[in-house]
């Protein structure tokens, strides 16, 4: 498992920005919960980096995981990692039978959703608590293409109750805000310009 390796891989096929910070957002999560769990942070780190490198190229399901596992295949990836990542989508009906994949599941839409959240605040991801995600979760309008059972149900197979998920989300992105694009932004003070 190499991150540099891993990098070039979404890289090739993923050109949007969004996408990429979006797949190092989860990056950041699983390592994070890697830690937590005595895991191996490169390879819960490199398979969070990964888990939507084809999205861009097979945006329809189920080409979307399925084909991009092909390619990881093909590169030498191994079967908990492509596991793990068709697993988090619910359509290819891949158990999530191991750690790594449950706690993909429980990141991915939690890790789009808390950038969405931090987005459309001033001070960004700096400020964001547990409770405001929660209450954003309830606004089916806001960020409405990120599912709410989805964030609900990964939490409840990890075992780690909701509000505890999201703060440790929270706090693993806010460690790494400058690289997520999630910092506050810079302010001119009057008169300097």
């Amino acid at each position: 498992m190499d991150r540099e390796a891993a990098w070039q891989l979404l890289c090739e096929y993923t050109k949007s920005e969004s996408l990429r910070k979006h797949a190092m957002a989860v990056e950041i999560c699983l390592r994070a919960y890697a830690g937590k769990f005595g895991e191996d942070e490169e390879k819960w780190g490199v398979t969070g980096l990964i888990h939507d490198f084809d999205y861009e190229i097979y945006p329809q399901a189920p080409d979307h995981p399925v084909k991009g596992s092909e390619i990881l295949e093909q590169r030498g990836y191994t079967e908990e990692v492509r596991r793990a990542i068709l697993g988090h989508a619910t359509y290819t009906g891949v158990p999530r039978d191991t750690l790594l994949a449950k706690a993909l599941f429980a990141c991915d839409e939690l890790a789009g959703f808390i950038t969405a959240c931090s987005l459309v605040r001033p001070e960004r991801i700096l400020t964001l608590e547990a409770r405001s995600v929660r209450k954003r979760m309830k606004d089916k309008a806001f960020a409405r293409s990120v599912s709410r059972e989805d964030i609900t149900q990964g939490a409840e197979e990890l075992g780690i109750p909701l509000e505890e998920h999201i703060a440790f989300c929270i706090e693993a992105m806010k460690a790494n805000a400058g690289v997520l694009g999630l910092s506050p932004p810079a302010t001119t003070a009057p008169g300097s310009e």
